[in-house]
């Protein structure tokens, strides 16, 4: 009998289903078979997955991949979920999957893994972070993901994927960056070690001015921290200046703390971006607070 797939994340593929005990799906058929028989599916019956992390592939190096599919075959068959009306969505693979394009493949073969959209995720983004070839934004977007889409926390991630939590925080800073940063880190242009002494500076024309200078002056790390110390000392921390708020804006926020029952706050800058804050002073008061809201 084949073993319960299982659902949880782990450190690949074969932590989140096992090890090479899991079912396989034969296509059009409920019939469950061996792990480690593959099954041929037409390519034109896959879509590609949503969830893929990964942005950026060679085409030399696919042609590479294409020819030595032409040459040896599929060493290592890709992963599908059946969806619907005979379709399937990749899981991971997509690599290989446009490698056999282009070597002129009609069929693939697969293993099909019958899962639902969020373990697909799950899948796609942890067998794509354990890549050596994902770059560190691409790394940064998939911890982001398992964080907002599989809710999971920083904990949680940590001990899913096998890194070091310090690690992942490091990653996700990255995604503060500026578009121009973001793809010097993607190109390998700068160093990650360079890139969190940018990410110090929230503005992101100090951060451009900051990768110029290291770019122009080819800076070391430890040049490029002087370099930030000085630039931190010369910029003015810039004042926050609060607009007044409508009197339709108070009236509501008026009402709005009589209907809850506790002081309520807005507040917003020149260009409307601003906060309604709801303070409360226990949890029984914050669960008062949600059942009001409830009604």
């Amino acid at each position: 009998m084949a073993k319960k797939v299982v659902t949880g994340l782990g450190k690949g593929l074969g932590a989140l289903l096992g090890e090479g005990e899991y079912a396989v799906l034969a296509p059009n058929s409920s019939v469950r078979v061996k792990a480690d028989t593959n099954t041929n599916i037409r390519i034109d019956s896959i879509d590609l997955n949503p969830g893929q992390p990964r942005t950026d592939f060679d085409p030399v190096a696919l042609e590479e991949l294409a020819q030595s599919i032409k040459t040896y075959g599929l060493i290592q068959p890709i992963t599908v979920r059946p969806i619907e009306k005979g379709r399937y969505q990749l899981i991971s693979g997509e690599r290989r999957l446009r490698a056999a394009k282009l070597a002129g493949m009609t069929e693939i073969p697969a293993y099909v893994r019958s899962v639902d959209e969020i373990q697909s995720i799950q899948m796609a983004l942890v067998e794509n972070i354990q890549r050596e070839d994902l770059n560190a934004i691409e790394i940064a977007v998939s911890y982001q993901r398992l964080l907002d889409e599989c809710n999971l926390s920083q904990d949680e991630l940590s001990e899913k994927v096998g890194k070091g939590k310090t690690t992942i925080v490091n990653y996700l800073r990255l995604l503060k960056l500026s578009k121009e940063v973001q793809i010097a880190v993607r190109d390998n242009t700068i160093s990650m070690s360079h890139a969190r002494v940018i990410v110090g500076f929230e503005d992101f024309e100090i951060q451009n001015k900051l990768l110029e200078e290291i770019l122009k002056k080819n800076l070391s790390v430890h040049e490029a921290e002087a370099l930030a110390k000085k630039i931190a000392k010369e910029v003015k921390p810039r004042r926050k200046i609060h607009v007044r708020l409508s009197d339709k804006v108070i009236a509501f926020k008026e009402n709005f703390s009589k209907r809850i029952g506790s002081t309520v706050s807005i507040v917003k800058d020149a260009k409307g971006i601003g906060k309604i804050t709801i303070p409360f002073k226990s949890d029984d008061e914050l669960a008062r607070i949600i059942e009001t809201l409830s009604k």
